[in-house]
């Protein structure tokens, strides 16, 4: 990105407020980008915890693999998944607060004593994989909003400080060179005078 500017004071001034207020900006956009990448590594690990916690539950209940098939499909549902929002690093970010299920009336003497147990099973399961997805989002999230902040102090550290640093040394070389040349014309139309004033 070329700065556009104008060999004037008022030029210098205008870049010289742009630079400082990218330079003070950029320790806190680094910050705010290690802050995101801690915390995308965090809901990764978190995810992974959950997807482990998922696998291992399906494992422990393979046993009861041949009892499921007497379960009524529609007997439990998810009425209602509450969230709440939170901000990290300046991101807001979905948080799940609760899953509310449904349960279909049953009859706990017409059906099979382990009903009860598997509508907890279920419950229990459903959890761990909706927490699941959303620390997948919050992944997701959180990763996007640290890919743009580091792209942003790129565009500070790697070209617009250093393009307002080059710009406003041009202006300072050029207002130096113009006022070199005024007092060497200053002292050229005073050497001028007195010669003149000497030969009259």
């Amino acid at each position: 990105m070329a700065v556009k500017f104008q060999f004037n004071k008022t030029s210098l001034n205008e870049l010289n407020k742009q630079l400082k207020i990218r330079q003070r900006a950029l320790p806190t956009l680094k910050n705010k980008e290690s802050a995101l990448r801690m915390e995308v590594k965090r809901a990764k690990d978190r995810m992974q915890e959950l997807e482990d916690q998922l696998t291992n539950r399906i494992k422990d209940y393979e046993y009861m693999v041949s009892l499921w098939g007497e379960f009524e499909r529609d007997l439990i549902r998810i009425d209602d998944v509450k969230l709440g929002t939170i901000k990290i690093a300046g991101v807001k970010i979905p948080v799940l607060e609760e899953v509310i299920f449904g349960v279909k009336d049953y009859s706990i003497f017409a059906r099979p004593y382990w009903y009860a147990d598997g509508v907890k099973i279920l419950k229990e399961l459903a959890e761990i994989g909706i927490e699941r997805d959303f620390y997948h989002e919050k992944m997701r999230l959180l990763d996007h909003a640290r890919k743009k902040t580091t792209q942003k102090v790129n565009l500070y550290e790697k070209v617009q400080i250093p393009g307002y640093e080059n710009a406003i040394r041009k202006i300072k070389r050029f207002l130096e060179d113009e006022e070199n040349l005024s007092k060497s014309a200053m002292k050229i139309v005073k050497k001028r005078y007195e010669n003149a004033e000497v030969e009259s």
